[in-house]
């Protein structure tokens, strides 16, 4: 967590970054709008493939210490890591996608989670809580800010919205690697923290439960759920700290706003 462990970019490497980030953008727009009843995890991925080609770059993801999807795609109790497969996605559920793509040498991550159909009024609440929770974090993603301040604003949002924090995962500084310092959790860490530089480049990831805050991981290795399979949320982006307002590499549309999800405005 040393400030000096912490990756600093040159306008170069923004630049890359930038490029990496809109391009996993525009392929993890492409798969929220081919989510549907009916269609499986597999298919979802599958599509990802193709998207990756015709944008000429790779998964981050795929082989990734034995990770066999080219994305996470993770269905209402499972919060994060989750592979695709035969699962069919059903009306009501809630699907999270997790994009991450290779693009010049550098990497691009972001997530979404995507109701389908109507969905009941309190996972609702969750996604506009889970998706907020990630934009007051970014407030904070400026120079000079300490890093514990942009971590404790995730569950400074959620938790009085009645709502819980996953611990056990977290986000991550991102550009060459996948998974570069500083480990970026989404509760305020203890300990000393670093002060933020312009330069760096995070992915800020807030994922949150509808029910109890534990988790477990399912025998294929990966699959993280929800202790009590209650539903989960996961939304992402990859962010450049500068001296003035956070720029966000992997901008898009909103998808889950009050206004969007029916629900009184904040």
């Amino acid at each position: 967590m040393r400030k000096s462990r912490i990756p600093i970019k040159s306008a170069r490497e923004i630049d890359c970054m930038r490029e990496a980030g809109a391009t996993s953008a525009a392929i993890l727009q492409a798969l929220g709008k081919a989510v549907a009843p009916g269609v499986t995890t597999g298919e979802i991925d599958a599509l990802s493939a193709e998207l990756f080609r015709e944008h000429q770059c790779k998964s981050a993801f795929l082989g990734y210490r034995g990770f066999k999807g080219n994305i996470c795609i993770s269905v209402n109790e499972e919060v994060v890591h989750g592979i695709g497969g035969s699962r069919k996605i059903m009306p009501g559920d809630v699907v999270a996608i997790d994009v991450g793509v290779i693009k010049n040498g550098f990497i691009g991550d972001n997530a979404d989670t995507i109701p389908v159909g109507d969905i009941p009024e309190e996972t609702k609440r969750l996604l506009a809580v889970t998706e907020q929770s990630l934009y007051e974090a970014i407030q904070h993603a400026r120079a000079g800010t300490r890093l514990a301040d942009l971590c404790a604003s995730v569950e400074a949002f959620v938790a009085p919205k009645g709502f819980t924090i996953v611990r056990e995962f977290v986000g991550h500084g991102v550009g060459r690697r996948l998974h570069e310092e500083p480990q970026i959790p989404n509760y305020r860490p203890s300990g000393k923290s670093p002060i933020l530089a312009a330069g760096m480049t995070l992915a800020i990831e807030p994922m949150v439960n509808a029910g109890v805050a534990s988790v477990r991981i399912l025998d294929d290795g990966w699959t993280v759920i929800t202790e009590d399979r209650k539903p989960s949320a996961h939304f992402e982006h990859t962010v450049l700290v500068t001296s003035g307002d956070p720029e966000i590499l992997t901008a898009r549309p909103r998808i889950a706003t009050p206004e969007q999800m029916g629900l009184a405005s904040w």
